[in-house]
């Protein structure tokens, strides 16, 4: 009786023995495949973040050197979007701030220090050019201006003012029709014409939209004024 009763003791922890050893095994490969898992998870993560393209101001499709302003700016769409100009990653002027309108939209930035200093739009199709006019001659030395269309921006443009505007680096603004796309980026006092122009005729052959060229885009990088 003792014998058996050893015996089955011995059956008894053998048992026991080997299910903890099948337990710990199985536990042991699990922790080792989660362990994996985690491993590959994180390796995939830092992969993909480091693949993962830069973001630069204004989302240009390059970073701006030392002593550049960043810009991006779009004309409106048809008179339906309005235009947005971004310097800096500050938007300055967009249909979701709200203060875009049907003509020109200017907006003027401190050419030291990149900092916004007005923004205004001038309706001319159904406005008057005289205060458009003022404006543009109250415009301070080294100030930059962005300009943007939306809808019409030539009716009531004269020539005083696009002899202005001229002054400030535009090229195009001489042959500015109705309903023309246009993007521009100038600046007073300056000595040469701007490099940042864009200009799209309204021509019922080639518009994108019935009665408007598609959405004229621009981005730069534009020089601080030094003393």
């Amino acid at each position: 009786m003792r014998i058996a009763g050893a015996a089955k003791l011995v059956v008894v922890v053998a048992i026991f023995l080997l299910t903890f050893y099948v337990i710990s095994q199985v536990l042991e490969i699990k922790m080792e495949a989660n362990l994996g898992h985690i491993f590959a998870r994180s390796a995939l993560d830092a992969a993909a973040r480091s693949t993962k393209p830069p973001r630069y101001k204004c989302g240009i499709s390059k970073a701006c050197p030392e002593k550049h302003f960043a810009f991006k700016m779009a004309s409106g769409a048809a008179n339906v979007v309005g235009p947005k100009i971004c310097v800096e990653d500050n938007v300055l002027m967009s249909g979701v701030k709200n203060n875009v309108g049907r003509g020109i939209n200017v907006a003027l930035v401190n050419g030291k220090t990149g900092e916004p200093l007005d923004t205004k739009f001038f309706d001319m199709w159904g406005g008057d050019v005289a205060p458009f006019i003022e404006f543009l001659k109250s415009i301070q030395d080294g100030t930059i201006v962005l300009m943007g269309t939306y809808d019409d921006g030539a009716t009531k443009l004269n020539e005083e003012a696009r002899k202005l505007i001229a002054e400030l680096g535009s090229t195009s603004i001489t042959n500015l029709g109705f309903r023309d796309n246009w993007v521009f980026c100038g600046g007073k006092g300056i000595k040469t014409k701007s490099p940042f122009e864009q200009h799209i005729k309204n021509n019922k052959d080639t518009n994108k939209y019935e009665g408007w060229p598609e959405v004229v885009e621009m981005e730069g990088c534009i020089p601080q004024k030094q003393d």
